[in-house]
């Protein structure tokens, strides 16, 4: 298994330890429950730093970002985040991803650990078709790069101590780069996996450990905490948020899963699968990704059944979890249009038994 720069840290803290995307990465210290908790209060830590790290740089950059995602890049300006996804050429997605302009010429793609090979290779073979060697550079920086995920309504009010530039007040999805904890040029965004505000800090491997503690020093009067994978999994299921693998994934087309909103058919933005995706958008699809809420006892779980009043199968759950902020059991599926509708009453088979469960709108969480 790979080491991420912190993980003698999370040793050292007594954290239970798990393989995730091939990594030796912490998935809770002090317990599940308090720690989700302790980030919509306060603040917390994640280590992020398996997340992969694609720069696309060169004349034709923007170009090519147009062309492998499908968002509409072209609005992005130096200090803007953007999500998006990577259509895989089927109808479905190769991943979700940020997109961070850095400048006119220069982009860098932030994309999920366990599929850092696989977005890797998916460009390198695109990019062949769109002549890598006339105008676009590709550079895998995952390696090279550590992260850290500072989340809750006072992780800026917190970080603000370890930066003379303001960040207190910045934009959701914007970044700026700066000099933070006596490191020089360090990425600083907002964007966050949690829905309760906070940042996000790029920096090299050699530069994490002095960062690392300077982050708990400025933190601990606010009381901060380090948070494991399994909050932050219960964080974003609570927003509504998408998790590849789980919620889309290489046979879910971003229409299916509710990302119409960063799938634009703006003129000249002739991205892979725009016609198909286009298609789905006019004429509609099969079934939807949807939230709802278990009201009867029992916690929904992946791969579980969703059925309709007679036990027909009409869907099934891609998350589920029992909420830490709002002490109900809740989940995300995809369930047959006809049966999506809002406030809809469905059922969850488990173990044999129909609970019944509401279709709601998302997030969960609402603040």
């Amino acid at each position: 298994m790979k080491k991420t720069a912190f993980t003698d840290f999370h040793v050292e803290l007594g954290a239970r330890m798990v393989e995730f995307a091939g990594y030796n990465m912490p998935i809770q210290y002090e317990g599940l429950i308090r720690e989700h908790l302790q980030v919509r209060s306060a603040l917390g830590v994640f280590d992020v730093s398996h997340m992969g790290e694609i720069r696309v740089k060169g004349p034709k950059s923007l170009d090519f970002v147009q062309y492998v995602t499908s968002n509409d890049a072209s609005v992005l300006f130096d200090g803007k985040v953007q999500y998006s996804c990577f259509p895989n050429g089927k109808g479905g997605i190769v991943d979700d991803l940020l997109v961070y302009r850095m400048a006119g010429d220069e982009y860098l793609l932030v994309v999920n650990a366990a599929n850092i090979d696989k977005d890797w290779n998916w460009l390198l073979k695109q990019g062949a078709k769109f002549g890598l060697r006339e105008g676009v550079e590709l550079i895998n920086e995952s390696d090279d790069t550590a992260q850290l995920a500072i989340q809750g309504p006072l992780a800026l009010k917190a970080m603000q101590k370890l930066t003379v530039e303001k960040v207190e007040d910045m934009e959701y999805y914007t970044f700026k780069i700066l000099d933070f904890a006596g490191v020089p040029n360090v990425l600083f965004s907002t964007t966050g996996y949690t829905g309760s505000g906070g940042c996000e800090i790029y920096l090299p491997g050699k530069d994490a450990a002095a960062v690392w503690k300077a982050v708990f020093e400025a933190g601990e009067e606010f009381g901060i905490k380090p948070v494991g994978l399994g909050a932050r999994d219960t964080l974003r299921l609570e927003m509504g948020f998408c998790l590849y693998g789980n919620d889309i994934n290489d046979t879910t087309s971003p229409i299916e899963a509710g990302l119409g909103w960063i799938t634009k058919f703006t003129d000249g933005k002739n991205f892979i699968d725009r016609d198909f995706l286009l298609k789905q958008k006019e004429e509609g699809v099969s079934r939807r990704l949807r939230g709802f809420i278990l009201k009867d006892k029992g916690i929904p779980r992946q791969h579980y059944p969703i059925c309709d009043a007679e036990g027909n199968t009409i869907g099934e759950v891609t998350s589920g979890t029992m909420s830490p902020s709002l002490n109900i059991p809740i989940g995300m599926g995809y369930i047959e249009t006809a049966h999506s509708k809002f406030g809809n009453e469905v059922y969850v088979k488990i173990r044999e038994k129909l609970l019944k469960a509401e279709i709601v709108k998302l997030p969960f969480y609402k603040g």
